[in-house]
């Protein structure tokens, strides 16, 4: 029994989360199965908001890891550290979700080294187990424990994509920017700003996302469209608050910003 306080990873209030299909009851067969499950989409399109919303509706506690390209296995698994009466074991977040039965997602698992990765694999097949070699120990999962990652497929390559012997272990499921429409009316539910304005905020950003290739990287993404929203709430014009959030972050090249810009004059004036 973990003498581990659950209440710290658990999420009070609901997050707010419009859904665009049958994503929450393919999710929930996942968990209920304790199926691993990895979300692939665009950036700000919602992913880690739905792995926060499902988390809350099963009553699930929450463990997020942010990966980045320094992550080591003992960051995800635990090391023994130094202190006043010599060393102590100290569980990393994969571990400790694996004991207290949390949900435990690791964002943008692809920015996290190939061989960091590998230490999910005993958690993900018959085994659910979590061996600590430092530390002599297998963690044997708890059985409401699972394991969510995602990742961004516009940003792989051959030195940042998951090995398939790790992609063949979870289920899939793919986000994407929701329709104009929805997108509009969570927009307008998230920030409080009208639909009218919502709107226009959604049609600068498909403009933008129509650039995908053609000189953008990736598209405005929901997130930034929310940044917008909330300057103009604070006071800043309209067409100025879109050019903070929706063009500068995105791109450096004048030509491209010339042409979001003009997008911009053209929907606000």
């Amino acid at each position: 029994m973990s003498d581990i306080d659950t209440e710290q990873y658990r999420i009070d209030a609901e997050p707010y989360y419009h859904a665009h299909g049958n994503e929450i009851a393919q999710y929930e067969a996942a968990y209920e199965a304790r199926l691993p499950v990895m979300i692939k989409g665009p950036t700000g399109c919602g992913k880690s908001r739905f792995v926060e919303y499902m988390a809350w509706k099963l009553g699930r506690p929450l463990i997020t890891v942010a990966c980045n390209e320094d992550m080591t296995a003992a960051d995800l698994v635990g090391r023994y550290l130094l202190d006043a009466d010599g060393t102590r074991w100290l569980d990393g977040p994969l571990t400790t979700a694996a004991r207290i039965g949390a949900i435990c997602y690791l964002d943008e698992v692809v920015e996290a080294r190939q061989d960091t990765t590998v230490v999910i694999h005993p958690l993900t097949d018959h085994r659910r187990n979590l061996p600590l070699d430092k530390k002599g120990e297998v963690v044997t999962a708890h059985a409401d424990f699972q394991l969510v990652i995602s990742y961004n497929p516009g940003y792989q390559s051959l030195m940042k994509d998951l090995k398939q012997s790790t992609k063949q272990r979870f289920v899939g499921m793919d986000f994407d920017y929701a329709p104009a429409a929805e997108e509009a009316q969570i927009l307008a539910a998230e920030t409080g700003i009208d639909t009218d304005t919502a709107a226009r905020l959604v049609q600068v950003a498909e403009a933008a996302r129509r650039l995908k290739g053609h000189g953008l990287d990736e598209g405005i993404s929901t997130r930034l469209l929310v940044y917008a929203a909330s300057l103009m709430k604070h006071g800043i014009e309209p067409s100025d608050a879109a050019r903070m959030a929706m063009v500068r972050p995105i791109t450096d090249d004048a030509d491209i910003r010339e042409t979001l810009d003009q997008a911009i004059v053209a929907v606000f004036g």
